[in-house]
């Protein structure tokens, strides 16, 4: 009878052991104890570059080489491992603002985002998402333009609060499922994130004049921001922001202290969002600009080259900030990317 006993139990201790190895082989991520940031991150060793090269009258140059770059990071000069050129496609997010704020122009809108399909190239992917208090993904990645352009004229609507920052995180994260491809965000929006909205207005609510309610607000130090800009660099996807004329801090029909600070920073965050991805924030002065501004976007996608290096000098994330500098053979040229990132 002991035997028995002892037998019984030697056959449940020897199942636990074959149900745990299951387990750890067999279930996702359970092997390596990764989660899907972990994943991202294994990448941040290669650094890849968005670069556009113009001439001395402005003019895009879409005929360069390999040979013709040169990538200096901290002043160390890097050894390029991969080129793209200019006609490589991307993977985009045509990211729409369906706040209340933007109700009363919705046929520009629709008008100017198809526009924007069709001046993108063949092989190019669009996703269409659309914001407000809710995200919504209106269209997953295609080259298909008329799927794209139901999403816009159909299927984006809706009003409420601005989860700008929440969405662009959403975006980052779709974009992450299309791999190695080039990837960008075009966002239309006002700027004005709901939830930093009341944040900045807490900051700057003892402010007396407008000087003293833009000091008292810091748009660098917004946690959501700084989220974006990591994820944003450990996929290279350039943001290109289409600002709304009704987050214009020059054109508030209420002069008060507060509301100049409040959208002033949002201004000033759109702008960072562009300046440190390697983008360009593109302001809309009239309505009847913004689909001009969206086939200049689209045409400026046209003209950038991809270049990636992994840093010569092996280091944790240190959290500091790494400048990058990059040079073209010729001398009248010269190239835009961004200008470094921080090792997260």
């Amino acid at each position: 009878m002991t035997t028995s006993r002892v037998f019984r139990s030697k056959q449940r201790c020897s199942f636990a052991i074959l149900a745990a190895l299951f387990i750890f082989n067999f279930l996702p991520g359970a092997a390596s104890g990764q989660g899907p940031d972990d994943v991202v991150r294994t990448n941040v060793s290669l650094v890849q570059l968005n670069i556009g090269v113009v001439d001395a009258r402005g003019h895009a140059v879409t005929s360069l080489s390999r040979n013709d770059f040169t990538v200096y990071e901290d002043g160390v000069k890097q050894p390029i491992l991969n080129f793209e050129p200019t006609d490589t496609p991307f993977s985009l997010v045509l990211l729409l603002d369906m706040s209340g704020s933007t109700t009363s122009f919705r046929p520009q809108l629709r008008q100017a985002a198809s526009r924007f399909l069709d001046a993108l190239g063949p092989e190019d992917r669009v996703a269409v998402i659309q914001f407000n208090a809710k995200i919504k993904n209106l269209s997953g990645f295609t080259t298909d333009r008329k799927k794209s352009a139901y999403a816009i004229q159909v299927l984006a609507e809706g009003a409420g609060e601005t989860h700008l920052y929440e969405a662009l995180s959403y975006s980052l994260r779709e974009l992450a499922k299309e791999q190695k491809r080039r990837k960008a965000i075009v966002v239309l929006t006002d700027g004005l994130d709901t939830s930093m909205r009341n944040a900045d207005r807490s900051s700057a609510s003892r402010a007396q004049t407008d000087a003293e309610a833009v000091a008292a607000i810091d748009p660098k130090a917004s946690v959501a921001l700084n989220s974006v800009l990591t994820a944003a660099d450990r996929q290279s996807v350039t943001v290109y922001p289409l600002a709304l004329p009704s987050g214009d801090p020059k054109r508030l029909p209420l002069q008060d202290p507060v509301i100049t600070g409040i959208y002033s920073a949002a201004r000033a965050r759109l702008q960072n969002l562009a300046d440190r991805t390697g983008g360009r924030l593109n302001e809309i002065q009239r309505l009847d600009q913004m689909a001009r501004l969206y086939v200049e976007v689209a045409a400026n996608l046209r003209t950038l080259y991809t270049v990636g290096y992994k840093p010569q000098s092996e280091r944790a994330r240190d959290g500091k900030w790494h400048e990058i500098r990059v040079e073209v053979t010729q001398p009248q040229l010269t190239a835009r990317t961004k200008p470094g990132y921080f090792a997260r």
